[in-house]
């Protein structure tokens, strides 16, 4: 009763914090902070301590795959050495300047624990960061980074903190350090896409959203349990899987499989996130009572983490100036690779082969036509948005610790020297990055882009892509028309043509059909959909009803829509929230017009 009555008040306390910093400009998770350390240290609230597996088994893998889902792998594949250098070189580096400055600073603390909060404070958590840049305008590729680095930054620090800790026991050897490392990386790529192939197979076979709801909520635990029990990193498993499935949804789920997982996932994700966060406020009168009267003070823990956090905003910054210099580089590669597709097409252009009557040649040039297409789009988007020194400021400026940190820290085994210090300074960094990054970046960003980032960009894009979308849909009908009036053509060549001669009025009904097909490829990419077509009395023994073309060819025109689509997200050409927003748009709209069977 009484866990009961708690879980309610803590919701309530979510909501409410949401609500209020939306009315007041002030990310939830800093609020959520300041609210759990208050209620913490109420008289009548009694120490704090949540067992770290429930963190790290529980709350992490739903965490880290709701974030996945939702993150456009061509973002991650366009932004992948900047992910890449963020999430496992620069948590390496800091690590390590952490653990030397640590143990420099306290000396009885060894350097293989003092490394070990150098792996627990390392990597970043973008919640509260990419919350506050995309209400304030944050350019959207720097949004995809800070998402992307949070996402597998998390594997890194894990792994390493496992490194340290078993060095603490003495049992650390650097070859089979690395050695476990690889090991670990690999192994959870496997197990991740295998899982992802085979949930993403099993979920495609559903009807009932009730059955891929209840699948859906298990897959995460699914990805992480068996990778761990090889040894490898679980949180990357379920990164991996998390893609895979957003990657391979838009294909293989329904529109209402893919609205229901979009909404369930957001609610999970809001609790889980928001929840940890009001736990780390709640958790800290627990630790200080832990730290006590050793020699190691909370004035000297105090000091200790505002140096930590000046040296990891050090770290971030130094790291910022070759990572943005070497963005340079890329921009020649996209140039090589564009120049050597558009060759090969212009050869196969000028082979005579494009005449070629294969089904399987097609195929292939329509490939190479995807792939040089892309190559284009790839190039236009490191152009129009290559990283500059704004953007490395405002990265360097989000370095926000959370969640991971607070798990991380109190996994650490008891028999670590110094643990409860080791705790409470991991606690105070997370604290102090949130509220001081969390409170001074929305200056930083106004600061930067006073009109905002990409201003108009985004609507100029979805215009062309819902003008491609159109086009998609009318070519589709059109086909569809053509193809019928083939067909009746052929008919009544026939000399034993059962059909009667068509009725003027089911005729007249048909083109209105045709018509409001056309209206509602239209109306799909708008925020209200077209009204339901009236039932039409006109029936003919051995014809089409008007109603049943209706419904064909708004189908038709759907499809027609969504592999275009597909297609320019294969392609790149538009960023991922214009191909978000049309994708949304035409869910929306096919669940009205065409609801599942219900089971």
């Amino acid at each position: 009763m009484e866990f009961g009555l708690l879980s309610v008040i803590a919701v309530i306390l979510l909501v409410g914090a949401s609500i209020v910093g939306s009315k007041i400009r002030v990310a939830a998770p800093l609020l959520l902070v300041v609210i759990g350390i208050g209620i913490g240290y109420l008289p009548f609230v009694p120490l704090i301590d949540i067992d770290p597996e429930i963190i790290l088994l529980v709350v992490l893998p739903p965490l880290l795959y709701a974030a996945a889902v939702n993150v456009p792998i061509v973002d991650f594949r366009r932004n992948f050495r900047p992910v890449i250098g963020l999430s496992v070189l620069l948590v390496v580096i800091s690590a390590l300047a952490v653990g030397f400055l640590v143990h420099w600073f306290v000396p009885a603390i060894p350097l293989a624990a003092a490394i070990a909060l150098g792996a627990v404070i390392s990597p970043t958590d973008a919640v509260a960061a990419t919350s506050i840049g995309k209400r304030l305008g944050m350019p959207e590729r720097v949004v995809s980074i800070l998402e992307g680095e949070s996402l597998v930054n998390d594997a890194t620090s894990l792994v390493l903190l496992k490194t340290a800790i078993a060095a603490v026991a003495g049992s650390f050897a650097l070859s089979s350090a690395t050695g476990s490392f690889f090991y670990s990386v690999v192994v959870a790529l496997v197990v991740g896409l295998i899982i992802g192939a085979l949930t993403v197979w099993i979920r495609s076979k559903l009807t009932s959203p009730v059955h891929d709801t209840i699948i859906s909520f298990i897959v995460p635990f699914v990805a992480f349990i068996p990778a761990e029990e090889l040894q490898a990193s679980g949180v990357l498993a379920v990164v991996v899987t998390g893609l895979y499935t957003g990657h391979h949804a838009s294909r293989r789920f329904s529109a209402s499989a893919r609205t229901n997982e979009r909404l369930n996932w957001r609610t999970v994700q809001f609790l889980l996130e928001n929840g940890v966060f009001l736990i780390m406020g709640l958790q800290l009168h627990s630790l200080v009572a832990q730290v006590g009267a050793s020699e190691l003070r909370l004035p000297h823990i105090g000091m200790l983490a505002l140096g930590l956090v000046a040296l990891l905003i050090l770290c971030r910054s130094a790291f910022m100036v070759p990572l943005i210099a070497g963005m340079q580089r890329v921009t020649r590669r996209y140039e090589r690779r564009n120049a050597g597709y558009n060759h090969l097409t212009e050869r196969v252009q000028n082979s005579g082969m494009v005449e070629k009557d294969d089904g399987r040649f097609r195929d292939r040039l329509r490939k190479l036509d995807i792939r040089t297409r892309r190559s284009a789009a790839d190039l236009e988007h490191e152009r129009e948005r290559q990283l500059g020194w704004r953007d490395g400021v405002v990265l360097s400026w989000s370095g926000m610790r959370g969640v991971v940190t607070l798990a991380a820290a109190q996994s650490i085994p008891t028999t670590v020297p110094y643990r409860p210090q080791i705790v409470l300074a991991a606690f105070a960094v997370a604290v102090i990055t949130l509220l001081l990054h969390g409170l001074t970046l929305p200056a930083f960003i106004r600061k930067l882009w006073p009109d905002g980032a990409g201003t108009g960009q985004e609507k100029k894009e979805l215009i062309s892509l819902s003008r491609d979308l159109y086009e998609a849909a009318d070519e589709a009908i059109d086909e569809a028309i053509d193809e019928q009036a083939r067909e009746d053509e052929r008919a009544r060549e026939t000399e034993h043509d059962p059909r009667p001669p068509l009725d003027p009025r089911l005729q007249e009904q048909t083109d209105i059909a045709v018509q409001r097909a056309r209206a509602s490829s239209r109306s799909a990419l708008l925020p209200l959909a077209a009204a339901a077509a009236p039932t039409l009395p006109v029936e003919t023994q051995g014809a089409e009803h008007p109603a049943q073309t209706y419904q064909r060819l708004v189908r038709l025109a759907l499809e027609a829509q969504r592999e275009t689509l597909l297609e320019e997200r294969a392609i790149g050409r538009y960023s991922s929230q214009a191909i978000r927003a049309a994708e949304l748009a035409l869910d929306a709209y096919e669940t009205r017009l065409l609801p599942p069977t219900a089971h």
